[in-house]
Formats: C-alpha cells, sequence, structure tokens
C-alpha cells in the first residue's frame, strides 16, 4: 500500500505545517479537497494543540497531520541573552519600548513534553510529522502503537539515516529553498544546503522509505517534476500563505506580493535558528551579526516577538517573522481549496505532457 492509500489521500499535496500560518480552517479545507493538511503545535501547549486537533476535526473526517518541534532543549546562557538584549536595546527604544529585563525558553520542545505526547496519544491524529530532529524511540513507538503515521523533515543523508533507524514512514526532504524553519538537528554544524531536486533524488535512490519533497514547490509543474524524480508527494508551504484561511497577517502578505519575494534571506537573527524569511528590517539588522552572538532557539525568539511586537504598536511591521521560500514570486491568493484543485489540474497537465 502506497502513502496515498494508506492516509487515503487522493492527490500527492501536503499542505506544510508553518506555525504562525497553518490554522486549523486551512488544514480542513486542504483535507478536504484530497490533499493532506496540516497544523504546527510546536508554538502552543499541549492545551493549544488538543484544542487546535479538535477545531481541525470539527472541519473534516480525513487525514491530517499535526508538526511537533523536536529541537534540542535550549541551555540558559545569561551573560549571551544580556549582551543580546542590549544589541536590540536602541531598536527597542526607537520605537518607544524597552526590552525584556530577561529571556525564556518560550517554546517546549516535543523530546520532554510529556502533556504533548499525552494529547497526541488521546487525540489520534492521523499523522504526527517531527521537525528539528527526532524524538526519542519511546516516544515513536509509543505513536505508532497509536496507530499514527510518522514523517520526519531532514536535510540531508545523515539525518535521513537516522530517521530510517528510528523508525518513522516517511521522509520529508527539505530543500535549502524551502521558506520557514531549517529542519537541520544541528543548527550549529555546517549545512550542506543541498537543493530540494538533489536531495530528494539522493534520498529515493538512497532509502526505501517514501520520500516527500519539501522546499520552493509553488505549483503543478513542480509538484510534478518531483514526482518524476521519485518523491511520492510534495509538501507546499509558501504556495499557502496567500490563502485566505491563513494565520498571515495583512503586513506579511502585502511582503509576500511585493518585490521582497525575489529576495527571500536565511537568517537567524529572528529566532536563534536558521530560517528563511523575507527580507525586511529586521534580517537587515542581523545581516552582519556572527551567528554565536545570537542566543539560541527558541530563547533569541523571545527577543524576537517583543520587539516585533513593540514595532508594531508604533505602527512599523518589518520586524515579523514573515517566513517565505525562494519559489514566493509564484504564490496565489486563492483559497486553499481552490488552490489544491488547480494544482491538481496543473499536475495532470504536466503528466499528460511528460508522456
Amino acid at each position: 500500500m502506497t502513502l496515498l492509500e494508506n492516509l487515503a489521500i487522493e492527490l500527492p499535496i501536503i499542505q506544510a505545517p508553518m506555525a504562525g500560518v497553518s490554522s486549523p480552517a486551512m488544514a480542513a479545507a486542504v483535507s478536504n479537497a484530497g490533499a493532506l493538511g496540516s497544523i504546527a503545535v510546536g508554538a502552543t501547549d499541549a492545551a493549544g494543540a488538543r484544542a487546535m486537533i479538535a477545531a481541525v476535526r470539527a472541519g473534516t473526517e480525513r487525514a491530517f497531520n499535526v508538526n511537533v518541534f523536536c529541537h534540542c532543549p535550549a541551555a540558559i546562557q545569561h551573560t549571551r541573552e544580556n549582551d543580546w538584549l542590549e544589541q536590540l536595546r536602541p531598536h527597542f527604544e526607537q520605537w518607544g519600548a524597552k526590552p525584556p529585563s530577561r529571556l525564556t525558553e518560550i517554546y517546549r520542545s516535543f523530546v520532554e513534553d510529556d502533556a504533548m505526547l499525552a494529547v497526541l496519544l488521546t487525540d489520534k491524529p492521523p499523522v504526527v510529522s517531527f521537525h528539528f530532529g527526532l524524538p526519542s524511540p519511546k516516544r515513536i513507538q509509543a505513536l505508532q502503537a497509536a496507530g499514527i503515521f510518522l514523517l520526519a523533515s531532514v536535510t540531508n543523508v545523515i539525518e535521513a539515516q537516522a530517521a530510517v533507524q528510528a523508525g518513522v514512514d516517511a521522509l520529508v526532504a527539505q530543500g535549502y529553498e524551502a521558506g520557514g524553519h531549517r529542519g537541520v538537528f544541528e543548527p550549529d554544524a555546517e549545512d550542506a544546503c543541498l537543493g530540494t531536486i538533489a536531495l530528494t533524488r539522493i534520498l529515493v535512490r538512497r532509502f526505501e522509505l517514501p520520500i516527500i519533497a519539501a522546499g520552493g514547490i509553488m505549483d503543478g509543474a513542480g509538484i510534478a517534476a518531483v514526482l518524476r524524480l521519485g518523491a511520492v508527494a510534495a509538501q507546499l508551504g509558501t504556495a499557502f500563505i496567500a490563502c485566505p484561511e491563513s494565520d498571515a497577517d495583512a503586513a506579511y502578505r502585502q511582503a509576500l506580493a511585493s518585490d521582497a519575494a525575489h529576495h527571500t534571506v536565511m537568517t537567524r537573527v529572528i529566532s536563534g535558528r536558521p530560517a528563511r524569511c523575507l527580507p525586511n528590517r529586521f534580517t537587515a539588522l542581523g545581516a552582519d551579526i556572527p551567528s554565536r552572538r545570537i542566543p539560541s532557539y527558541p530563547v533569541a525568539y523571545d527577543a524576537g516577538k517583543a520587539l516585533n511586537a513593540a514595532a508594531k504598536a508604533a505602527g512599523e511591521t518589518g520586524f515579523g517573522a514573515q517566513w517565505a521560500g525562494q519559489g514566493a514570486p509564484l504564490a496565489r491568493a486563492l483559497p486553499a481549496a481552490e488552490l489544491v484543485r488547480v494544482l491538481a489540474e496543473e499536475i495532470a497537465s504536466h503528466r499528460a505532457l511528460s508522456r
């Protein structure tokens, strides 16, 4: 049985779980249209995750994906964090605000979040995906024993091998083009920056697990291309940002529709982890700051969110986490279900041309 048959999915399309963008309404609409909708719960707690899962289930009876963050819990480094706050102080003061007195780890990693595990084991979403790494074998076994299909995002062969050995059911090959946070397991290790095409083909040749291609894919032509490389499906994130069901705010949507879409940048300055973003005042601020001076994820994100809030209160929207991949200029402002329908038509068209 193929991955799509296993999950009763009609189309080889997965809506990427982008925290801050992927709403339950959008996930339900995508799943109802025959693809796989997703929500990201890494930025909320167990109660928030339960509410989001319930909201998706209220909108669809089909399969959907719940994404969790599996980053290494941050090591508190007071000297580094205080230095970071002092670097940001002038930028806070520009908007009539002060930086926080201290920084905290605002997101708890799934690797140690027993309450989140309990929610997943009780509510049993059809699919759970891991980003930033892998949980313990015990957690993986518990999720699979509950009948949950497991995906793991990987950026290279070493990470893929670890995921295969851990027993996940499919791999998401995240290319360097992808918007949002890089799924690298070790953010301080050298990144080979493999693109989606190369990574997908390497993993297809190397492993027997289903491979899902992710990064820079925005239309049916891109989906058809990775399917020809051996991927079983494509995961699209930036393509869904402009959908009315997404949680992107007006400033984010405006930036996505601007020339900034042609110049996405990889930055650590916003959250402490490398992530691809539309260029804005925040990414410019961090262009010349060495990564060793930025606190660990998600501690740095505490400061980033506070600075964005201060700037927005003063009418400045250029400090947001406006994540987007290199395919951003191809974004279409369509309802999620309509976008899935158009993608399906484009896939069929390009498959017909290739025969």
